[in-house]
């Protein structure tokens, strides 16, 4: 299918249907998380996944896609975490939840440097969020993070948010519920909520990936530039055209797949085989 296509189908609530591939999925004890496996997988490389859902919905279920890909891109293991969802659970539940799920990847005797943090839309967020908060509490940092279509400016500021309407699913309407129900009245501008605002220095590097044609791109940009200017080293992977979370359409989007294939290709040069 062509973006056009799917934009439309998503728009119209249309399921689309294609490709669909599933891990095998292992619930791990004691945790709200699962850990995601492929013929592919390597046991010495973790990809620690914060799905997508505006802080408020979504879980590991609705990304088993999504994490199949990474797990035969990356040629790793994919350790979900279904954190708590807003507004029952409101800021900083998730976040806390993130960083509990990295102590415990520590904890079971991971090596940092062969984990890397990674989420989509919401969970980009909160895999920058959880990076913040490691780094605060005096953890080692994970080998690299990716994030793929994160909202990392809470007041949703930039001509991007009006000007690709036409261009994205995502409508900047839900802008404002989204941000009462996470939030519950804390400060847009607490760096948590709002990475774009956080003291980003001593953070591994990062993969970026937005498409262009995103209500998002400019709050995005401005994140890369600032990261940047912070020393932090960022991989900026832009799709002009692409609208909000595409890489969730690898199945039916060559644009998506070719994504995927990118997020590996960073994170095995991130954390290179061992032996």
């Amino acid at each position: 299918m062509e973006a056009r296509e799917v934009l439309s189908a998503i728009r119209a609530g249309v399921p689309i249907r294609g490709d669909r591939r599933r891990p095998e999925i292992e619930p791990l004890p004691g945790t709200r998380a699962y850990r995601l496996t492929t013929p592919a997988t390597r046991a010495d490389r973790t990809i620690l996944f914060f799905h997508a859902g505006g802080f408020t919905s979504g879980s590991t279920a609705d990304s088993f896609d999504l994490c199949a890909r990474l797990c035969d891109a990356a040629r790793s293991e994919v350790v979900s975490v279904d954190y708590r969802l807003a507004p029952a659970h409101p800021f900083p539940a998730a976040v806390e939840d993130c960083l509990s799920a990295y102590r415990s990847l520590l904890r079971e005797g991971y090596s940092p440097e062969r984990v890397v943090p990674a989420g989509l839309s919401a969970g980009g967020t909160l895999a920058l969020s959880m990076l913040l908060s490691a780094r605060g509490a005096g953890l080692p940092m994970p080998a690299a993070g990716v994030l793929l279509s994160p909202a990392v400016d809470m007041l949703f500021l930039g001509e991007s948010v009006l000007l690709n309407r036409e261009t994205d699913w995502l409508a900047p309407e839900q802008f404002a519920a989204m941000r009462e129900d996470y939030l519950a009245g804390r400060d847009p501008c607490d760096p948590l909520a709002s990475p774009l605002y956080a003291d980003l220095s001593g953070l591994p590097p990062l993969l970026v990936q937005a498409g262009g044609g995103e209500v998002l791109i400019d709050g995005i940009e401005a994140f890369v530039g600032t990261a940047r200017l912070q020393g932090v080293p960022v991989a900026f992977d832009c799709t002009e055209g692409m609208f909000h979370c595409w890489q969730a359409f690898a199945g039916v989007l060559p644009e998506g797949a070719m994504a995927v294939e990118r997020i590996g290709a960073f994170v095995r040069r991130h954390v290179p085989d061992e032996g």
